[in-house]
């Protein structure tokens, strides 16, 4: 039943993620589709790149009826119809508007549906003075030869769009790059016919103002002059560019025009045609608010994503200039104190090793930390083992091994047990699979020499780097770990001495209450505990221990999922660390902090990141998304080149960067988004223990070089 009880948490996981990006998903494909595909600019392009021109309309005239048969019409004699397509536009439809109201003309608007979704206020502004909408399409596509279900989109979006923004539907279409009856090829012939089948009247021009082209305003004038008293119909625009010369165009020709005694007005009045736009029906109201709801919501997750992404590259860039500024600090710092005589402790230094089936390194680990320069006495804590690990010790019979058997309580328990018998002033914590170099111990307590130290984190390194994992998991070690250490050391804000390795004062892990197990990250919850006690926690970066990495995704998947877990629990149990001064202060406002944005919330951003990314190579300029993405691979490529150099590492395993953004990357937010969701859910995770592989060996004494 538990089983079954998690099963079914993990899948609401999931689901709610899935949930999430598929929603994400048909944002920006709406967004990508109804903004990016559309193009407003030269509108009137011949219309004969297409095909040769076919007389279905014989007569010449403009207004096609292809609902039953082939009806046409024409404008009235002495009377022209004005027409602006490709609007509304926020700037110039509303000049256009003024100088019409101006004059007491009305005219007929031809408009882009997303236009019209987007600015809705000006279309109940055509409305309510009286002029006529027609339909563009939604995205101003060129529907010749275009498949069913886009020809489908174009013309019910567009629809729905004018009764979402004004509450009205319209009979009038005028195809996207069409002009005079004359210049009618095939392909708009197939669109007026597939108007016609839809209940749409197509309405073309006769007088082409090729406004468009800002030829000038002279010249749109001399265009747009009938050049007798026979009926026309005027094409101009609102929309798809600088309308300037338009608004002036249109001021010098309406009065010439009312001079000569020619009715300037809607299509529909021109030619006697009835009925051209009604009110919405219930129905349609509600499907064109919902349409033009989800148009504009979709702009508007599009453009929080924008800022979002903006947001974290500023993080990222600003985290990387930190990084590798306090690094270069903190390596300056060490280079000082190694120049100094080191400081001789004379005193025993305790190791306490914490073991739970540690059967395939348990030897190793062992022999290595007998091996140091510095005297140390070993304390094995068997945790309840059902494998050989207590054996194994109890025959290497090394003096300084002292060997506890306890029932089976938990790391923390095993280390508390193990601090209980520990007789040195100075105790280092070591995993079960970790093995130190002859020198670890010694570099490892040289901190203490400062009485304000209270903990000291060591170098981990991974010893089973072999293959992609193990390199990818390599890299994350030493340039996300070991340089964010650095940063930590110089800020005073260390919020993790690693279990692998680490060092501690008896006095301050007493004074703290010893290792807590309110959390799964006991090593982050101690380490916090001691720095809102007021002690230091600092990084010794030549104390290097090897550790035993997962070796399998299944195994990585656990690891992290209770490290970032436990985190999390340890973050929440000490976020009051945000309200206190000195070294608690630090710890919360600097180190809480920062692994808050760039370990929970930049994570938890990923996947959109990912899925914009996905949208930009298909609605956006691919080379520019490229150029980005290789930014910032570039930023992630320098600060692995210098990590690597100040840890003195081959660069060898680096050729795996981008295959780590691509894939490793991924999982590690996915963990993060999986203990989220856990955490918020209430739900206390089980211990995820490690499986081993037997991989250590004892460093030789050259590893120290470097």
């Amino acid at each position: 039943m538990r089983r079954d009880a998690r099963a079914a948490r993990v899948k609401v996981h999931w689901i709610s993620l899935i949930a999430v990006l598929l929603a994400l998903t048909a944002a920006l494909a709406i967004q990508g589709y109804t903004h990016q595909l559309t193009s407003t600019d030269e509108d009137s392009r011949p219309a004969g790149d297409r095909a040769s021109a076919v007389a279905e309309d014989p007569t010449g005239e403009p207004i096609l009826d292809t609902r039953d048969g082939v009806d046409t019409a024409a404008p009235k004699d002495g009377s022209l119809a004005l027409t602006f397509d490709d609007g509304p536009d926020p700037v110039w439809t509303p000049r256009i508007l003024d100088v019409l109201e101006a004059h007491g003309v009305h005219a007929t608007f031809f408009l882009v549906g997303t236009a019209a979704a987007e600015h809705p206020d000006i279309v109940r502004r055509i409305i309510a003075e009286g002029h006529e909408i027609g339909t563009h399409t939604l995205t101003h596509a060129d529907l010749a030869g275009a498949p069913d279900w886009r020809t489908d989109i174009e013309f019910d979006g567009a629809q729905s769009a004018v009764a979402g923004a004004g509450g009205i539907t319209t009979s009038l279409f005028r195809p996207p790059y069409s002009s005079t009856p004359g210049a009618l090829d095939k392909g708009t012939w197939d669109v007026v016919e597939d108007a016609g089948a839809r209940g749409y009247l197509s309405v073309l021009s006769t007088l082409d103002s090729r406004d468009w082209e800002r030829p000038g305003v002279d010249e749109i004038v001399a265009n747009s002059t009938p050049p007798d008293e026979q009926g026309q119909i005027l094409l101009m625009h609102d929309g798809g560019g600088n309308r300037s010369e338009t608004v002036a165009a249109l001021e010098r020709l309406l009065p010439e025009l009312q001079q000569r005694g020619i009715t300037v007005t809607t299509v529909g009045a021109s030619a006697d045609l009835a009925g051209t736009v009604r009110a919405t029906t219930p129905v349609e109201q509600f499907r064109g608010t919902v349409f033009v709801s989800t148009l504009w919501v979709s702009a508007a997750v599009v453009a929080l994503i924008g800022i979002g992404l903006v947001i974290a590259g500023i993080v990222m860039v600003v985290r990387a200039i930190l990084v590798v500024v306090l690094a270069a600090h903190h390596r300056r710092l060490a280079k000082q104190r190694a120049k100094r005589r080191p400081w001789i402790y004379d005193g025993l230094v305790s190791v306490i090793v914490p073991a739970h089936n540690e059967a395939a390194g348990i030897e190793a680990a062992v022999r290595s930390i007998a091996a140091s320069r510095h005297p140390v006495e070993i304390i094995v804590v068997d945790d309840g083992s059902a494998d050989d690990t207590a054996a194994i010790v109890e025959a290497l019979r090394l003096p300084q091994v002292t060997l506890i058997r306890q029932a089976n309580g938990g790391k923390p328990s095993a280390l508390n047990t193990g601090i209980a018998a520990a007789h040195g002033e100075l105790i280092v914590m070591v995993d079960g699979d970790t093995v130190f170099e002859e020198d670890t111990v010694a570099r490892l307590i040289q901190p203490f020499e400062d009485s304000a130290v209270g903990a000291v984190s060591g170098n981990t390194k991974v010893a089973n780097r072999g293959g992609v994992l193990g390199a990818w998991q390599h890299i994350e070690y030493v340039v996300g770990f070991n340089l964010d250490r650095r940063l930590f050391d110089v800020a005073e804000c260390m919020p993790t001495v690693p279990g692998a390795i680490g060092a501690f004062r008896r006095s301050a892990l007493k004074r703290v209450g010893g290792v807590s197990d309110e959390t799964l990250a006991e090593d982050t919850d101690l380490t916090m505990a001691l720095c809102r006690d007021g002690w230091r926690v600092v990084y010794q970066e030549d104390a290097r221990a090897w550790t035993e990495a997962p070796a399998t995704l299944g195994a990585l998947w656990k690891q992290r999922y209770r490290w970032c877990y436990g985190t999390l629990q340890a973050m929440w149990k000490h976020r009051g660390a945000m309200r206190q001064k000195g070294q608690a202060g630090k710890l919360g406002r600097r180190g809480l902090t920062y692994l808050l944005v760039l370990q929970v919330l930049l994570p938890l951003f990923a996947p959109l990141v990912d899925v914009f990314a996905i949208y930009g190579l298909f609605f956006l300029d691919p080379m520019r998304v490229l150029a980005v993405w290789l930014g910032f691979l570039a930023i992630q490529l320098g600060m692995a080149v210098y990590a690597f150099r100040m840890d003195g590492e081959s660069l060898k395993p680096l050729w795996t960067l981008p295959l780590q953004q691509v894939v490793y990357r991924q999982l590690m937010y996915l963990v993060v988004i999986q203990s989220v969701f856990t955490a918020i859910a209430g739900n206390r995770l089980r211990w995820h223990r490690m499986k081993r592989y037997g991989s250590l060996r004892v460093p030789p004494a050259t590893a120290n070089a470097g």
